[in-house]
């Protein structure tokens, strides 16, 4: 049973289409994994999600949905919270402690916690057929393998993902390790986490979801405001010192196209799967749902007193999919459409300090591949990603619970090149090009080469889990699947079209 305060969330207080929580399949409830008898945790912690208020806009506080945890075991830095936000907390760890999470699920719909960009096993990974429903727990257990790098975790239910982070199911997940410590990156207060989300509210300051209905499921939700660390308006007040930027696109289908207002280039250091091997300069980044950067912002150069804007400039019309007209938001502003500038959030350089850092020119390790190194060099698997009939589709599939196409098996310690496609338009079809932001569960990649791109805004010299691509762009991608047999997703991370199928499974045996 809904009641009023959950009705008006989902409704948009009458603006938004309903998303009610009855009358879609769900797979059979997943029982609670249980503790291991040979698992001895490091760390031990509990998130439990619930709705919850937030004081976003003066007056009404918002409803919104929320993960709170509590350190179990292990060290109390372990588990963070952001200042003044709703999001969920950040979970520090170190790499190769072992790892229990007992997920409590106290919201009024089923849930699972997936732990995007983290090599665990099937059963840890949060695949939809795992949901819970109200008033169960899941308990995770796993050790961390993956390197230094900032990762993420949100809810993973087929057809209601996007509901559910847009309601604020989003959390950090950072690992360290002794390759990342010897280096005297900035840290504590200089290390800041920067989660960067589109959200739409209503004038009683609730969440509006899909005001559109089918058109923005097709296109993405697109909120009208920008909030960071789920806050609008968002100020950053700094030292003259060098920072550590950590930035998610938390969005649930927004592109942002990051430069500093000044014209100063971007400094990159890490993306979805840690440090470079050395750091990168770019004019801008462009950054799509589900992907991370790291920057080395240097703001010693500034004097007191100074103001500047990280951005997203305005993206080229070829680059993205067709407008479909200007759309009023709820509060009274004009909707941002995928692609028009705007600011991200305001930096205030306040106080005077002396840097004692400086840029590391060598970061990390990193072991290369190339396409020779792949057992399938000649022949790569190839994904197709496009929207038919109000579904989306992956080579011409959409999503089944646990069904695995021949092309979609896969040999236990191999190592494969995939090619991933937007630019089909199978034959007769008539179809908007969208961008994909496209992930895989469960693995890192390298991206080895790219075709049909029009800008120079991507950082793929690193680890990644998300490769972007805009319409008619293709990306070849590297991956070796060891560790874990077992059944784990690949899919368009435009939340809306995985929620309507563009999303698969592939089974390593």
């Amino acid at each position: 049973m809904i009641n009023r305060r959950q009705f008006l969330y989902l409704a948009g207080a009458g603006a938004a289409s309903v998303m009610n929580f009855h009358g879609l399949p769900f797979a059979k409830a997943a029982l609670a994994a249980s503790k291991t008898t040979d698992f001895s945790p490091d760390v031990e912690l509990s998130l439990t999600a619930s709705p919850s208020e937030a004081q976003i806009f003066p007056g009404r506080p918002t409803t919104v949905w929320q993960y709170n945890g509590q350190v179990i075991k292990g060290d109390s830095n372990s588990l963070m919270h952001l200042d003044q936000s709703h999001l969920g907390p950040i979970i520090r760890v170190h790499r190769h402690q072992k790892v229990r999470i007992h997920f409590n699920n106290n919201l009024p719909a089923r849930s699972i916690i997936h732990w995007h960009g983290l090599h665990v096993p099937a059963k840890m990974d949060g695949h939809p057929k795992d949901v819970i429903p109200t008033g169960e727990t899941f308990t995770y257990e796993f050790e961390v393998l993956n390197r230094a790098g900032t990762y993420w975790y949100h809810p993973h239910p087929h057809g209601r993902t996007g509901h559910q982070v847009y309601g604020g199911l989003t959390g950090l997940f950072l690992v360290t390790d002794a390759e990342e410590e010897k280096i005297n990156l900035p840290n504590e207060e200089l290390d800041i986490p920067l989660v960067i989300q589109d959200r739409s509210f209503n004038r009683d300051n609730q969440l509006v979801y899909l005001p559109r209905g089918m058109h923005d499921s097709m296109t993405g939700m697109l909120g009208d405001i920008i909030c960071v660390n789920g806050r609008p308006d968002f100020k950053l007040s700094v030292r003259t010192r060098a920072y550590r930027l950590r930035i998610l696109n938390g969005s649930n289908s927004r592109i942002y196209k990051l430069a500093w207002s000044d014209g100063t280039p971007l400094t990159v250091i890490a993306t979805d799967g840690g440090l470079l091997e050395k750091p990168i300069e770019k004019k801008y980044v462009v950054l799509g749902p589900a992907e991370r950067i790291e920057l080395w912002a240097d703001f010693s150069k500034y004097p007191v007193g100074t103001s500047l804007e990280l951005v997203s400039k305005y993206f080229e019309a070829a680059m993205l999919e067709a407008d479909m007209g200007p759309r009023r938001g709820m509060r009274g502003g004009l909707r941002l459409p995928n692609g028009a500038p705007f600011s991200v959030l305001k930096i205030d350089v306040d106080k005077k300090e002396t840097e004692t850092r400086s840029l590391p020119q060598k970061l990390s390790e990193i072991e290369r591949y190339q396409r020779q190194d792949t057992d399938n060099a000649d022949s790569p698997r190839q994904f197709s990603f496009f929207m038919r009939h109000m579904h989306g589709l992956i080579n011409g599939r959409t999503f089944g619970m646990q069904e695995v196409a021949d092309d979609e098996r896969i040999r236990l310690n191999s190592t494969e090149l995939w090619e991933l496609a937007n630019d089909d338009r199978p034959m007769g079809m008539m179809m908007m090009p969208m961008p994909h932001p496209v992930h895989l569960h469960g693995k890192q990649f390298q991206v080895v080469e790219r075709s049909g791109v029009l800008h120079s805004g991507y950082v793929d010299e690193g680890w990644k889990d998300t490769v972007l691509l805009m319409p008619g762009e293709r990306a070849r991608i590297v991956t070796n699947f060891t560790d874990y047999k077992g059944l784990f997703l690949y899919h368009c991370h435009i939340l809306e079209h995985g929620d309507m199928g563009m999303m698969r499974n592939y089974l390593i045996t």
